[in-house]
């Protein structure tokens, strides 16, 4: 008697991928795997089915069968799909990315909707838009000391602030859906709260000159703030009293223009005047970073090319350095070689001092005079000037997280991988840009409207349209409506909704048109 052959293998009646482009068909972004998938539901194999109406049972969870195999590489064959399941690129890991379609006829669609004419006589400038987190609020922020409260829906002025502070107020920051913090020139940090706007919570004193912008901490409640003093300042809110709040010192550099802390509050990014970016890996706002506390990871320029070498600008900076230096002004051949060693994590700030690439600026120096983060921490979004302010560029740079650090081979943690020259216009004046909340598209200040920008022409997420060379970000639609150079724009959280303030004082609100 012949022994039974192998049993066929199981068979799962679960959802099936197939190919073709049916009504279900479920597409995945430019640059995942299983690309023209569509998903759907297998028959029950039973013969004995339920007889009468009513809702067929739920299908039995199981695996997906992948599509067959069409060659090698990343295409849409095993590993393609493979992939893209790894990448979080699958319609089976998260259907909602195809939403990006739709984010693109809205945004394409966009138009001004109301503007809010501002007298420069009383409020001046427009410095910094701010929403609420839950979108119901947008705050002010103006040259001539006081502070605008509006209802972005019906575009109807709500509180104004007057003398919400001594001089200019430079940035609003919103710590929770009722409590926000302003900051000014005047070196002060103010608190306010929506349902008492008649006086402020606490005044915030400690800095020595001109405050320029806040950050927040939500797990720990700590609020940052960095001014031109060149000082990082942190504040703790849990023990916040009338006379203000306990605070420390954090962190001192020269040149300081922005600082920002990633979403997960992992990094803190800090840009300077003299063209530097700094960026303390695995904070740790608890300890307080004194003169050669801290280790200096690397001191070198980034380049966009993928396979990065080393040159002569991986050398440790010298006395021309923001960072701190130990006494001699150079850092140690031990300290740089103990430094370099990244392997297993870097540890608690530590610091990594890099020059970004900007073009056109390779021979010349520029500032970094405006900074932001992407909302799911892939990459930092830079507006740069030169230093004769004869060029702007806006630069966005990858985080590479975990690429392998080598004394003879360096890799830093920023890679260039789009950028866009802007109008060159408004000279001496700082335009704030950001992200939309999803991260699919940059609102940048330009001329006297602003600019939509995607990372492809389809509004793509990042990792989905990473070139292998920096590229150009890809221009969605241009809205002009000022009369004025525009200096600061803002998303809307929670509606398709932006908005614009300029030098002249008026404030415009953007939203699509059917």
């Amino acid at each position: 008697m012949s022994p039974p052959g192998p049993r066929p293998p199981p068979r799962h009646r679960g959802p099936r991928l197939t190919r073709g482009g049916g009504a279900a068909q479920a597409r995945c972004g430019p640059g995942g795997g299983g690309r023209g998938m569509s998903a759907e539901p297998e028959p029950p194999r039973s013969a004995a089915a339920p007889s009468g109406p009513g809702p067929p049972p739920p299908p039995p969870l199981g695996a997906m069968e992948p599509p067959p195999a069409a060659g090698p590489g990343p295409g849409p064959g095993l590993f393609g799909w493979l992939r893209g399941r790894c990448l979080g690129r699958s319609a089976a890991v998260d259907p909602a990315r195809d939403s990006f379609r739709a984010m693109t006829a809205l945004y394409g669609s966009i138009q001004p909707a109301d503007s809010v004419y501002l007298s420069t006589r009383t409020h001046g400038a427009v410095f910094n838009l701010e929403y609420s987190p839950d979108g119901s609020v947008l705050t002010v922020a103006c040259e001539q000391t006081e502070v605008l409260l509006f209802d972005p829906i019906s575009s109807k002025h709500i509180k104004t602030l007057s003398e919400a502070h001594e001089d200019c107020v430079n940035n609003i920051r919103f710590l929770d859906n009722r409590l926000f913090a302003t900051c000014s020139d005047d070196t002060t940090i103010a608190l306010w709260d929506l349902r008492k706007l008649n006086t402020k919570v606490c005044t915030l004193h400690g800095h020595t000159s001109w405050v320029k912008n806040i950050e927040y901490d939500t797990n720990t409640r700590l609020l940052v703030t960095s001014g031109f003093d060149g000082n990082v300042i942190i504040w703790d809110t849990n023990r916040c009293t009338e006379d203000g709040c306990p605070h420390k010192k954090f962190f001192h550099t020269r040149f300081l223009m922005r600082m920002r802390l990633t979403p997960d509050c992992s990094k803190m990014l800090i840009s300077t005047s003299s063209g530097y970016l700094l960026i303390l890996h695995d904070l740790d706002l608890n300890k307080s970073l004194e003169v050669g506390s801290y280790p200096i990871l690397r001191a070198r320029r980034t380049t966009s090319s993928s396979e990065m070498t080393s040159s002569s600008s991986s050398a440790p900076r010298t006395v021309g350095s923001p960072c701190h230096q130990n006494d001699s002004g150079l850092l140690s051949e031990k300290q740089m070689s103990r430094s370099s060693q990244r392997e297993g994590g870097s540890p608690r700030n530590s610091l990594e001092v890099l020059t970004p690439e900007v073009p056109g600026e390779r021979d010349r120096g520029n500032c970094i005079t405006s900074l932001q983060l992407h909302p799911k921490g892939w990459a930092t979004l830079l507006r740069c000037s030169s230093n004769t302010d004869d060029q702007e560029w806006t630069c966005v740079y990858e985080f590479q997280e975990g690429a392998p650090v080598r004394p003879v081979s360096p890799r830093c943690s920023l890679r260039l991988t789009h950028c866009i020259e802007e109008a060159n216009v408004g000279r001496g004046y700082i335009k704030e840009l950001c992200f939309s909340p999803d991260g699919r598209m940059i609102s940048s200040p330009h001329g006297f409207g602003i600019r939509l920008l995607g990372f492809d022409a389809y509004c793509s997420e990042l990792v989905d349209c990473l070139p292998k060379e920096a590229g150009p970000l890809k221009e969605i639609r241009s809205l002009y409506s000022h009369n004025d150079v525009v200096l600061t724009t803002k998303f809307s959280p929670t509606h398709c909704q932006i908005a614009s303030g300029c030098l002249s004082g008026r404030v415009s609100l953007y939203q699509p048109k059917f």
